[in-house]
């Protein structure tokens, strides 16, 4: 039966992960990420779920804006001009479609997503 509101259960504790394989643009260490998609409209527009990633350091591009609630872990987003964001349990960050830089996990992350 599919649900006219598409939900997961235990989402900063779940397990039933996918493999999505290395983060591409490795800079440093080889990230590896698996995850858990809540929903995927047309054209994968929008896109939700859960993302969990190992520690390591790449290059990232956001193509779409992307809405990110951190369950877990801690990382750091250093934007091309400069800016630093440092994330943890229970930031939010709302990366705006374009952003640019870089990432760097120091410890593995847990996050809920959403694509718009």
């Amino acid at each position: 039966m599919t649900s006219s509101a598409p939900h997961l259960y235990q989402a900063s504790t779940r397990t039933d992960l996918v493999d999505w394989g290395v983060q591409p643009d490795a800079l440093d260490g080889a990230s590896h990420s698996t995850g858990k998609l809540v929903h995927k409209g047309p054209n994968n527009q929008p896109e939700s779920g859960i993302w969990v990633c190992t520690p390591g350091h790449w290059r990232l591009s956001i193509p779409r804006d992307e809405l990110c609630h951190f369950v877990a872990g801690r990382a750091t987003y250093r934007s091309d001009v400069g800016e630093v964001i440092e994330v943890a349990a229970g930031t939010v960050v709302m990366f705006p479609a374009g952003w640019t830089g870089e990432c760097a996990v120091h410890e593995t992350m847990r996050n809920v997503y959403m694509l718009a």
